[in-house]
């Protein structure tokens, strides 16, 4: 039986409710429970010379100096106190009870002081800062606070952060945008083909996503670095006053490449902007799982915008049948929707943490 003493190293209340669990054997042993707990406390902890109860005990411990070393302690924790997302090897379980004793020991009870240290442990990301405000102005109690927090991890979790890979799912076939770097059109440029492959995503499906931000919002531009031919970006080129036309139709062929293969008079284009595809059921950053269309404004062609698509068309390379990726300029539909799906977040650097 390991019963504990009193050395300044825990907050009163804690202890006296530690020590309580053995008041019924030292009733019959050892002279009363009062008393007891008296000598359990440390000789360097001078208490007054009569205490009459057990809450004369615990006020007397409040009032030595001891207790105001251990709450500023607990004070100067909190202030050095960092979450560390998940992404980035953090346990968030273990951070909220750190967070919940801290406050505890430091006898910190005011909600809006609890705010204010539980913000300032939290990276210096925009996400964080502005998802912080909006969610924690109204909260008004600690079981509020602590649920706005975990509401916030959640969906930070399932961010498409710049050079994040995902995998792009065509809705209306369930098919996800494919390359190979083995396989190139017959026609048209005869580079890298791009096509809606398997239901499943495996390795040529999957890209990076690249944005000059450090999270991407609605029409924010970005590129699409297929990863297993890692130089080369998905996108279309113009070459002498024509596109490159799709295998089955007068769509514009869509491919993976690179500008550095393509001549001075060509133009290779693989900037995309992302809109939803239901906008007004959208807020926030680009997340997992939101439906999106991609479009692609061609400069040299009076900033003629073209939208990717697939459909069920499909041609074929030699033995091989492949469902038809293209771009066009024709009204929005279906076949133009795309599920973003994350496979693997992007961890954000101490740099960009701003500890």
């Amino acid at each position: 039986m390991d019963i504990s003493k009193y050395n300044g190293n825990i907050h009163p209340d804690e202890w006296i409710l530690d020590i309580q669990k053995y008041s019924y054997m030292w009733e019959k042993n050892y002279g009363g429970f009062l008393n007891t707990a008296i000598s359990l406390v440390d000789p360097t902890i001078k208490l007054p010379t009569e205490i009459r109860d057990i809450e004369e005990l615990r006020n007397a411990l409040k009032e030595n100096i001891s207790f105001t070393v251990f709450k500023n302690t607990n004070k100067r924790k909190l202030q050095s106190l960092k979450y560390i997302p998940e992404s980035r090897g953090g346990d968030t379980s273990k951070f909220i009870s750190n967070f919940l004793k801290l406050c505890y020991n430091a006898e910190i009870n005011d909600i809006e002081e609890q705010k204010n240290y539980l913000y300032k442990s939290l990276p210096t990301s925009n996400y964080f800062a502005i998802e912080f405000y909006k969610k924690m102005k109204n909260v008004n109690s600690i079981n509020e606070l602590i649920k706005e927090f975990e509401d916030i991890i959640a969906e930070e979790s399932n961010l498409i952060k710049n050079d994040s890979v995902v995998a792009l799912k065509h809705v209306a076939t369930g098919k996800y945008l494919n390359s190979a770097e083995t396989l190139c059109y017959t026609t048209g440029s005869r580079t890298q083909l791009v096509f809606a492959g398997s239901p499943v995503p495996g390795s040529n499906s999957l890209w990076k996503i690249k944005f000059g931000e450090e999270l991407a919002t609605n029409n924010t531009s970005i590129k699409l670095q297929h990863i297993k031919s890692s130089n080369k970006f998905l996108g279309t080129n113009y070459d002498y006053n024509c596109w490159r036309k799709s295998p089955s139709n007068n769509h514009t062929e869509v491919s993976c490449n690179n500008i550095s293969n393509f001549s001075i008079s060509c133009y290779w284009y693989e900037n995309w902007k992302f809109n939803y595809s239901k906008l007004e059921n959208h807020q926030g950053y680009l997340k997992s799982n939101d439906i999106i269309n991609l479009s692609i404004e061609k400069s040299h062609v009076n900033n003629r915008v073209e939208f990717l698509r697939s459909h069920d068309i499909q041609f074929t390379i030699g033995n091989d049948t492949f469902q038809e990726v293209v771009c066009h300029n024709e009204r929005l539909g279906g076949n133009d929707e795309w599920r973003i799906e994350l496979i693997k977040q992007h961890i954000w650097t101490i740099d960009t943490l701003h500890y």
